[in-house]
């Protein structure tokens, strides 16, 4: 197999200890972990059903069964339900005015595997950095042409290379976890969203001054709207040291507070902000074909009426500086084969498969 190194350039960093510093994944897990929830939260509650369902044609769907054929991991008796959820960075469209930087085409920016256990009374939600190194599988693209194998390819250009089913593909085959479901949802959904409810509220312990992302905020507490949520979700200048691995508290607090403020407002009593957010989010979004209605999200929204994603575990991916490549990651070993089982058996995660190496703290 003929290594794959045309991925994006380096773009590696140090921190201010020496340390080698990751590199610059934009990740934004916590808010696509948040957008999936509300989405099906949404959909099981069924209040106003008939103000939405005009959106139903808003999302996309794709036949991953279809794409990838048998070779998948065999689904157990006791994994519960695993779902792929990507964050598409394209640039174009109404993406293109949420970013400062110049991105052609779209690749998969953030990608997390959700994990619900079997009785669906929690959520564990493990993250793989965009930079990781890993081995893609052989997969046909939508068109039908066969795409070879590749060791060491980004996991972020699997995406805009090959497609969604191949990214299902090579989660599965690094990780032997069958995937359930897919879920992609775009820059624009999550902006959308914050502001449909009229804003986040947050407090910081200090100020923070990102030229990069253009979030200037003092310490303090603040209402941010939706282009500053997704400012604040992808800060890493002045926060820790700076890289893209150590932004993973200001994702985790923002989580909260906007899964505090939904609560708050007892959306789900309110058909038109119902109406509102459906309309938002299914425009930005893409699942397998099993869930690609309101109705299929809906049946499946109810069936996880049990989880409480306050509870819900946030893991990423343990993984370490590669080698050959100080600017790149690989999963870090034994931690990761840990990780992975944990899943696959639906059993608790030990606390030394959540060790990463590589942190960026």
């Amino acid at each position: 197999m003929t290594p794959d190194t045309t991925t994006e350039p380096r773009r590696a960093r140090r921190s201010a200890h020496g340390g080698r510093r990751a590199t610059r994944p934009k990740r934004r897990w916590g808010r696509i972990v948040l957008i999936t929830l509300v989405v099906l939260v949404v959909a099981a509650g069924g209040v106003g059903y008939w103000l939405y369902s005009s959106v139903d044609g808003n999302i996309k769907g794709v036949d991953i069964d279809k794409a990838i054929g048998d070779d998948r991991p065999q689904k157990l008796p006791t994994s519960g339900q695993n779902i792929l959820i990507l964050g598409s960075d394209s640039r174009a469209g109404a993406n293109a005015a949420l970013d400062a930087g110049h991105v052609s085409g779209a690749r998969s920016d953030t990608a997390l595997v959700m994990h619900i256990p079997e009785g669906r009374t929690k959520a564990v939600a493990v993250s793989i950095p965009r930079d990781t190194l890993v081995t893609r599988p052989a997969c046909t693209k939508k068109d039908g042409t066969q795409v070879p194998s590749a060791e060491r390819v980004m996991f972020n250009s699997i995406y805009s290379q090959v497609g969604p089913a191949c990214v299902v593909k090579t989660v599965e085959q690094m990780s032997g976890v069958r995937m359930d479901h897919y879920v992609e949802i775009d820059f624009a959904g999550f902006k959308g969203l914050v502001d449909a409810i009229g804003g986040v509220t947050v407090t910081l312990d200090q100020d923070i001054h990102d030229t990069s992302s253009g979030l200037n905020l003092p310490a303090g507490t603040h209402r941010l709207n939706g282009t500053q949520a997704l400012q604040f979700v992808r800060t890493r200048h002045g926060v820790g040291d700076g890289s893209d691995l150590g932004r993973i508290g200001l994702q985790q607090q923002f989580m909260l507070a906007l899964l505090s403020e939904i609560k708050k407002q007892d959306l789900l009593g309110s058909p038109t902000k119902t109406y509102k957010i459906a309309d938002k989010l299914t425009a930005a979004l893409t699942t397998d074909s099993e869930l690609a209605s309101l109705t299929k999200l809906a049946d499946f929204g109810r069936s996880l009426n049990g989880v409480d994603p306050a509870t819900m575990e946030t893991i990423m991916l343990p993984v370490q500086y590669d080698k050959i490549d100080p600017n790149r990651v690989v999963a870090a070993e034994p931690q990761a084969t840990q990780l992975w089982k944990a899943v696959r058996s639906d059993s608790e995660i030990p606390e030394s498969a959540k060790k990463s190496p590589a942190h960026g703290g």
